[in-house]
């Protein structure tokens, strides 16, 4: 009874962090049930790992117990890798089963070392000897945190909302990596709260940026542009209008299914194209607009050879029109009314040389 009350004052922030999870989880309809049965699993494991690491710092307490806290060990330090593997798993639709690799050839070095202590050994005193690969789970856990960053800040739209979370996130797992060599063990106690904390945290900034994303093509919507120009005007120097060409024609003759399809495949191109400062809205059905902040005509230019070069790779087209801020083009209002007309012109280009007005 007495090693439960000192999990429970231990862990008491956690349990309720996983227990305002599991509610924000049930109550949200902007996630697929995929992704929250995976979220679920994060939750499970997190509470599970928060069990283990309690009996192994209360066995060294009691001392003795050398061979269950090595195994215990290595779970905590198999845990935290794999943990972030499945955070990127999870959030990543992309994401494939062998981000998990690092994490389980880590797993199968620290199982190696409950026999060997090439990773970790108790002495005879109850005391932690690192073995010639002692820090061998911190350097994983940082490669690991370093690719998330990567990854996520990849297939985000680039924009300081989402690339905070990003780095918070990142924050608190890399402090497993730091903490531990400041507070030493007294760090066990806080070590499962602030995964589920940087977890929690993260998901709450998603579901907020999921209010402002188009469903379809993960681009940011209409309502997020008004929002932009209204609260950044003076820092947007260019806008691009994009228009997908023959969308109906795809519609008509493929269903929505393949117009949905098609939409998807430029929208990728363009993120893939867009760079810092460069962020992509969808403000109508096959309407799309680029706005760039502190970018120069070259910029823009260059942005649009990307364009072109993605699309081109692809069996659809668009037409491409912009405007940057000049004495003829002094608001934002003026930009997309002079880059409008010139994407419309290019369009009509583009029907006149194929024959196809739709």
């Amino acid at each position: 009874m007495e090693a439960f009350s000192n999990y429970l004052l231990q862990n008491w922030a956690l349990i309720l962090i996983l227990l305002a999870f599991v509610i924000m989880l049930k109550i949200t309809v902007f996630l697929d049930k995929k992704t929250v049965m995976r979220m679920y699993v994060l939750i499970v494991a997190v509470f599970l790992l928060s069990i283990i690491v309690f009996i192994e710092f209360y066995l060294a307490d009691l001392g003795g117990y050398a061979t269950a806290r090595t195994i215990m060990m290595a779970i905590r330090y198999s845990a935290t890798p794999i943990i972030i593997a499945f955070v990127l798993f999870t959030l990543v639709n992309k994401a494939r089963w062998y981000v998990f690799i690092p994490g389980l050839v880590l797993t199968v070095v620290n199982i190696v070392s409950i026999f060997t202590g090439i990773v970790f050994s108790i002495d005879d005193d109850g005391n932690l000897v690192r073995g010639f690969l002692g820090y061998f789970p911190y350097i994983v856990v940082g490669l690991y945190c370093v690719f998330l960053v990567y990854v996520l800040i990849k297939h985000s739209n680039k924009q300081a909302a989402e690339i905070i979370p990003i780095i918070f996130m990142c924050f608190a797992f890399v402090s497993g990596l730091i903490l531990p060599f400041v507070l030493g063990k007294s760090y066990s106690v806080i070590f499962c709260t602030t995964i589920a904390i940087a977890l929690f945290v993260y998901y709450v900034f998603q579901i907020l940026q999921l209010t402002k994303k188009d469903p379809l093509t993960g681009l940011l919507n209409r309502q997020a542009y008004y929002s932009m120009v209204k609260n950044n005007a003076k820092e947007i120097t260019a806008i691009i209008s994009i228009d997908m060409n023959g969308l109906k024609v795809i519609n008509d003759t493929g269903g929505h299914a393949a117009g949905d399809k098609a939409l998807t495949t430029l929208a990728f191109c363009f993120t893939k194209a867009s760079k810092f400062k460069q962020t992509i809205y969808r403000i109508g059905g096959d309407e799309f607009v680029i706005v760039c902040r502190k970018a120069s005509e070259q910029d823009v230019k260059e942005l649009i050879d990307r364009i072109n070069e993605y699309v081109a790779e692809t069996k659809y087209s668009c037409s491409i029109g912009y405007c940057c801020l000049s004495d003829s083009a002094t608001t934002v209002k003026e930009m997309l009314r002079q880059s409008d007309e010139m994407m419309y012109q290019v369009k009509a280009e583009h029907y006149a040389k194929t024959g196809n007005d739709r």
